[in-house]
């Protein structure tokens, strides 16, 4: 067994059996699909990402965060190993705490930006507070599609309200898409910097997704555009997943709005609402129109006799 492998069981194995854990229910895969890729600390090669930025990123969430989960009676916990190699990340529930489980080799890989990895750890969260639709395995967990989307539609937008936004995109390459949707989303300065910003981000992540499984990079222009004929709670596509992360940075919803745990409608860009921009992609999300209607019961049967019934009537 090569030294990749067994750092990624290893990295796994100190969590325990009986815990609840999301990306997925088995707790093998994370924000990606398990792989074995194993990036270490190393004093020779160019790292995209440093151990204070790891560091203080981890911090910076941990703060603006803890009090939303106190609210509901839970801790929030950020579990986070820079020495650690594994190339992903997950997240679990511990009795009442609500855990997430960083680690240094996604940061470091050459794909994901200092944003994007901002946006994992959103991601991450979001699979405790994301709302609906939510995976059936777990019960509690948002679904791969609604954790991305929770990612740029909520947790971005809270996370970066106070930086100096337009300060940093403009030291971006930003596509034209990207900069006419944030566009025709927002109006003020400060929040399309914040829209371009997360897609940005949300990119860097899709990337990632499309070079761990050699499809290549993504792009804002070319849209998945299959459709789903049931929900998806698993981890879709790569553009896919871009088209999610677009698509919550351009939803101008007030992040102040919680997501609902049975209503995804809350708080969101919807289909249903008869909106356009801001939707879920439906290469992952089959909107509540479109949902099977459940059997009509049968009328209920008088509890008479027939002779009695015939007597009343």
């Amino acid at each position: 067994m090569n030294k990749a492998l067994l750092g990624t069981l290893a990295a796994l194995a100190v969590v325990p059996a009986s815990v609840a854990l999301a990306c997925t229910s088995n707790g093998k895969d994370g924000i990606f699909p398990a792989n074995t890729l194993y990036i270490p600390v190393s004093k020779f090669a160019l790292q995209s990402a440093t151990e204070q930025e790891f560091n203080d990123a981890v911090a910076k969430m941990q703060k603006v965060y803890a009090p939303f989960f106190a609210a509901q009676g839970r801790e929030y916990k950020i579990i986070a190993d820079w020495q650690d190699g594994t190339v992903n990340a997950y997240a679990n529930q511990n009795g009442k705490v609500s855990e997430v489980h960083m680690f240094g080799g996604l940061a470091r890989h050459p794909k994901v930006t200092a944003d994007g990895f901002m946006l994992v750890i959103c991601h991450e969260t979001g699979h405790h507070l994301g709302g609906a639709p939510r995976k059936v395995a777990s019960g509690w967990a948002s679904n791969e599609g609604q954790a991305d989307y929770f990612a740029t539609l909520k947790c971005a937008k809270e996370i970066w309200k106070d930086e100096d936004n337009a300060g940093i995109v403009a030291k971006m390459t930003l596509p034209q898409t990207v900069v006419t949707q944030c566009q025709k989303g927002f109006d003020k300065a400060e929040d399309i910097a914040i829209c371009e910003r997360a897609a940005m981000g949300g990119k860097s992540l899709a990337d990632t997704l499309g070079a761990l499984g050699r499809t290549g990079d993504t792009d804002f222009d070319k849209p998945d555009t299959s459709v789903v004929t049931e929900m998806d709670d698993n981890h879709p596509e790569a553009q896919c997943r871009l088209d999610t992360y677009f698509a919550g940075a351009v939803c101008n919803k007030s992040k102040d709005v919680a997501p609902d745990a049975k209503d995804p409608t809350v708080g969101a860009c919807t289909q249903e609402k008869g909106e356009t921009l801001g939707i879920r992609p439906l290469c992952w999300s089959l909107p509540m129109d479109k949902h099977p209607k459940p059997p009509t019961p049968p009328k209920p049967r008088s509890s008479w006799p027939s002779s009695h019934a015939r007597e009343r009537s």
